[in-house]
């Protein structure tokens, strides 16, 4: 075969290594305006006119060509002048060299891809939108030596399977430097002010919406950011924000309880979550997917007891109630007050005056007229704490410290946290109280994953009375001024 003659590229310098180095995965995010459709486009276009390979080009969702990324190729061969291509209803081959880009929708054709053998690049447009089936499908499914998948995207939310693939785990790198490598990863971040090219019309465009958007929503569609965000959320992602490390932006020392919560995985190895705060200040979040519920129940006792903690909870809605000799032998001896957390119970307090937040109220009305339950009550304290700790960083506004909270950076799964309680709906009430969608519900009516980490925070928010004495502790001896006690 005649090998043809090479085209110069101009390639923004971040995806450079996507012509210059081989790796199995390689992954161009951001938002938009960073050229990163493009460039694919003109490399790949290059690549099958002068070595011949076949491309796959790929998107979760493809009902025709229009929906795939058939017309920008047509249109780059076009503008670059590319010569010895011949494009049908289904595909663009190069008559020369034998390459070619071929199109598939996994959603509709994802047994279809497990065929295409002999080809070296899948490129997958729009990888946000990739199902964790299709996902697992898709990379064992290139075979050939040296073959490698590329994907574009925006991402969605922290918690999409694209997300939790390519970015989650390597957050500190890209945060950091914007790009992360390994043996099989190439992964950047890029943005409008990657291209060199970026056209004034979106210049004026990302203008105007910095000034109409909302700092979330922006970040979203021009930074790449996460969306983790919902219509009627429980927190906004700004909000949450603000609440990263908002202590030391306020000058507050932590000070106070050193609480504890453990939510129980619900059956066999679900995932089960572990928080712990000291005073105002959330300092570990984490979750354990292996194990039962007994091995995460000794796995949240080790960690409590590591914190010497003040005060232990757990749910004991579910499965949880079984653990309660577990846990009460586990701390027999210790000052530790403990507290079996029974989210669907009548709210505590129930004659209190409810304390809204955003807004006054005209009509004082009670907790036990506002809230639907402790699950709600305790989310609806953690709401208004996020709230007015937002205020006090973003708007200077005065709070008490106590009523705040915090979120440490170091925190394992802050981002996933984020995106659990950013992305928690409000449930409708037909008696007009607070209520939130229970796990099962937001499972199978928004397919989000269950909210463990998001339900332990919740459960800080409860804080046993210190009057209270753990029945399986017995009060130190209280010694009078002046006297010597001991035994005879």
């Amino acid at each position: 075969m005649q090998k043809m003659t090479s085209l110069k590229l101009q390639v923004p310098k971040k995806l450079k290594p996507f012509v210059t180095t081989k790796k199995r995965y390689k992954v161009a995010y951001g938002g938009r305006g960073g050229s990163k459709s493009m460039t694919f486009s003109d490399i790949l276009c290059q690549r099958v006119q002068t070595e011949g390979i076949n491309v796959g080009c790929l998107r979760e969702y493809q009902n025709s060509l229009d929906d795939s990324v058939y017309a920008l190729l047509v249109s780059e061969i076009s503008r670059l002048e590319i010569p010895g291509f011949k494009t049908t209803l289904n595909s663009i081959k190069h008559k020369q060299s034998g390459g070619q880009f071929k199109f598939r929708g996994l959603a509709r054709s994802i047994e279809a891809i497990k065929s295409m053998f002999g080809f070296k690049i899948f490129w997958l447009e729009e990888g946000q939108f990739i199902t964790e089936e299709s996902l697992k499908i898709l990379t064992p499914t290139l075979r050939e030596e040296e073959s490698e998948l590329w994907i574009s995207a925006n991402p969605l939310n922290s918690a999409d399977p694209f997300s939790q693939r390519f970015i989650v785990p390597f957050q500190s790198a890209l945060d950091t430097h914007g790009v992360y490598e390994d043996e099989m990863h190439y992964i950047v971040k890029i943005n409008y002010r990657d291209n060199p090219w970026f056209p004034l019309v979106l210049e004026q465009e990302r203008q105007f919406d910095f000034k109409t958007l909302s700092r979330a929503m922006y970040d979203h569609i021009w930074e790449g950011a996460f969306n983790d965000s919902v219509e009627n959320g429980l927190i906004q992602a700004d909000w949450f924000d603000a609440c990263i490390d908002a202590h030391k932006k306020l000058g507050i020392r932590p000070t106070g309880i050193r609480l504890a919560s453990h939510d129980p995985s619900d059956e066999g190895p679900d995932s089960k979550s572990f928080a712990f705060r000291h005073g105002i200040v959330v300092q570990d979040v984490r979750e354990k997917e292996d194990g039962d519920i007994a091995a995460g129940c000794d796995w949240a006792l080790d960690l409590a007891i590591t914190y010497q903690v003040d005060a232990f909870s757990w749910d004991c809605d579910g499965m949880g109630i079984g653990l309660k000799r577990d846990i009460t032998r586990a701390f027999e001896g210790k000052h530790t007050l403990l507290n079996m957390f029974r989210g669907s119970k009548h709210v505590d307090n129930p004659d209190a005056v409810f304390e809204p937040i955003e807004q006054p109220i005209h009509n004082q009305v009670t907790n036990k007229d506002a809230l639907a339950n402790q699950r709600a009550q305790y989310y609806f304290e953690l709401r208004k704490r996020v709230y007015k700790t937002f205020e006090a960083v973003t708007k200077g506004v005065y709070h008490n410290p106590d009523e705040l909270i915090s979120f440490s950076s170091s925190i394992p799964a802050l981002q996933r946290l984020r995106s659990e309680l950013c992305l928690m709906p409000i449930k409708p009430n037909g008696s007009g109280k607070f209520a939130l969608y229970t796990k099962q519900e937001m499972k199978t009516k928004f397919k989000f994953r269950s909210p463990n980490l998001a339900d332990a925070v919740m459960m800080l928010c409860k804080v046993p009375q210190r009057f209270q004495i753990s029945p399986n502790v017995r009060p130190k001896p209280i010694k009078p001024m002046g006297i010597k006690t001991g035994t005879r």
